[in-house]
């Protein structure tokens, strides 16, 4: 059973960073908003299954194929959650999302309805990259729009620079293991503001 949104409980309280190459993942909704579910899970490395009775011109058939995803053209049926290990609901009717969590839910299969927190076992935070550093901003899904618009703020921070300095950090993290010693015993922080201050000077 889905949980009141009124709970005094911060729901999704506990962040985490999937790896999800070679996942397979279903996204249902044709429309713009899941082809950009889909975008995003592709990025990572998803393999995704559409399936929409309508799919939109925004739906990059040859990018989901391309990558071994399937775009289905039918209504969603339960065995379209067959071998899925996470879901995408955007179908834009709440009904419907709410059928498809609650099938998904069934299963033991985590599932996200997009603007639908109450039939979510997860959510999706606005991020931003550079390089490997990731910022990921929620609200507990009480405003997107706030996500957002902090995320673009995090933005101005994770410039190139930050990317760079996460690589040359990587470095030399690997460089001190590859010596028999141990990342966690060294403090890190006057190292990482040299480089920024290095980075600043440039």
């Amino acid at each position: 059973m889905a949980q009141s949104t009124e709970s005094p409980v911060s729901r999704f309280s506990y962040p985490v960073f999937l790896d999800l190459h070679n996942i397979p993942v279903l996204v249902v909704g044709g429309g713009r908003i899941g082809w950009r579910k889909a975008a995003g899970l592709l990025a990572s490395g998803a393999v995704v299954r559409l399936v929409a009775e309508r799919v939109s011109e925004h739906v990059d058939r040859a990018k989901i194929e391309g990558v071994g995803g399937e775009v289905q053209v039918h209504r969603f049926a339960e065995d379209d959650l067959d071998g899925m290990r996470l879901v995408v609901t955007a179908t834009g009717d709440l009904d419907t999302d709410a059928a498809i969590s609650a099938a998904a839910r069934s299963r033991g299969i985590w599932t996200n309805a997009a603007d639908q927190p109450v039939d979510c076992e997860f959510i999706l935070p606005a991020i931003t990259r550079s390089g490997r550093v990731t910022g990921a901003i929620s609200t507990d899904g009480a405003s997107p729009a706030l996500a957002g618009y902090l995320r673009d703020r995090l933005a101005e921070i994770l410039n190139e620079d930050v990317g760079r300095i996460a690589e040359t950090l990587a470095v030399e993290r690997a460089a001190v293991q590859v010596s028999g010693g141990s990342t966690e015993d060294i403090d890190w922080r006057p190292r990482i503001e040299e480089l920024f201050r290095d980075s600043a000077q440039k």
